[in-house]
């Protein structure tokens, strides 16, 4: 490896500038691709280049001089990652994983052959073969490429509703009856040495099936929260690769725990971290990727993050109440550079810590009522 090795990135969005933000204390180089030539990574990679993360040959002379290749969203093209990973390179996570990963079939497959609890399903060529498999419904249909922040997917309540579904291979997936949605973050080394965060309550905005705030720990037993993190740590372990693994859950009102799905990369779940623990999930994925011990996980008390959405409509950015919530005490504002803002768009996400649930409450409404990111013409002092 160079004297200052280079992190060739795939992806410039949000999770690549907080990885970016983390990676600058320390004698790296991060070099990033991205579609976007205005990008969130654009003004603070050591190296941006503009370029299609799906074309192979794109990637391939991207990351030719770096030393480790890595991620910021799935979307990506694979047999260039292999051919980088054959050519000696560092890649994480292992193509092998991504191509699992990026095809919802196989992942949920990935599950089941791998003695996973998860919700029932089946895999079809399209919606004409829904009518077949209504011993599943209700039940949610998902895109098996292509989808995410919650696209490419939909209810489907019964066979006459299947009319309207989306057409090509997707997964029918029974509907569970949910209590609480969980997430867990582990991070696994070449060697299989492992650490888990707490378990992660995720609290969802019905309309844009996005995540609205999420809550560390869980408002969860702790045998619940020991059962979520040991069933985390088995998914990222089944895998047999070193990376950074966010593992969705949901815990049914029986008090069963199903495996969602898996990202192979940092997530919205753990931004928290952040602030909230010694090693953030970007410090641990630079740790991966570098092949150095992995930090600590302890969590500082209580803590919130509440997910910054655009309203309002399309616009440059303005952010509404940031005096308001500043007064809060250990909060943090984080914006991700986004020029534009569009109604249901991530924008930032602010991160309260707190000593209890009452405390962390109270920040959580002040938040939600006071700051607001909107179009610059529609800017209010509040």
């Amino acid at each position: 490896m160079s004297k200052r090795p280079i992190i060739a990135l795939l992806g410039g969005g949000q999770l690549g500038r907080m990885f970016i933000e983390n990676a600058l204390r320390y004698d790296v180089r991060v070099h990033v691709l991205d579609p976007d030539p205005q990008a969130p990574c654009a003004g603070i990679a050591h190296h941006f280049v503009t370029g299609d993360l799906q074309d192979e040959r794109t990637v391939l002379e991207f990351a030719a001089d770096a030393d480790i290749i890595g991620i910021e969203i799935e979307h990506v093209n694979t047999a260039a990652m292999e051919e980088l990973q054959r050519s000696g390179k560092r890649v994480i996570p292992d193509p092998r994983v991504l191509s699992t990963i990026q095809d919802k079939g196989l992942q949920k497959q990935f599950y089941r052959d791998n003695g996973i609890p998860t919700s029932e399903f089946e895999l079809i060529d399209g919606p004409e073969a829904i009518e077949a498999r209504k011993h599943l419904l209700p039940a949610f249909l998902k895109s098996r490429t292509g989808g995410y922040d919650g696209k490419g997917v939909m209810a489907i309540a019964d066979v006459a509703s299947a009319s309207s579904a989306f057409p090509g291979p997707a997964v029918l997936e029974q509907r569970a009856d949910i209590a609480l949605e969980l997430a867990v973050l582990v991070a696994v080394t070449d060697d299989g040495a492992h650490i888990v965060y707490d378990p992660v309550e995720m609290v969802f905005n019905p309309e844009l099936n996005l995540v609205d705030h999420l809550r560390s720990p869980a408002r969860i037993p702790a045998a619940v929260s020991q059962e979520a993190s040991a069933l985390g740590v088995r998914v990222a372990q089944a895998f047999q690769a070193p990376g950074l693994y966010a593992v969705e859950l949901f815990l049914t009102k029986d008090g069963t725990l199903l495996v969602n799905e898996t990202a192979p990369r940092a997530h919205n779940s753990g931004h928290h971290t952040i602030e909230a623990c010694p090693s953030s999930q970007f410090d641990q994925l630079l740790r991966i990727y570098m092949g150095w011990p992995l930090g600590g996980t302890l969590l500082r008390g209580t803590a919130a993050m509440v997910n910054l959405i655009g309203e309002g409509g399309t616009g440059e950015v303005s952010l509404q109440g940031l005096t308001d919530v500043l007064h809060v005490p250990d909060t943090f504002v984080h914006l991700y550079g986004k020029r534009e803002t569009r109604s249901g768009r991530k924008m930032g996400h602010v991160t309260v810590l707190g000593k209890d649930a009452t405390e962390l409450d109270q920040a959580i409404s002040i938040i939600k009522l006071h700051c607001k990111v909107v179009p610059q013409e529609d800017r209010q002092e509040v």
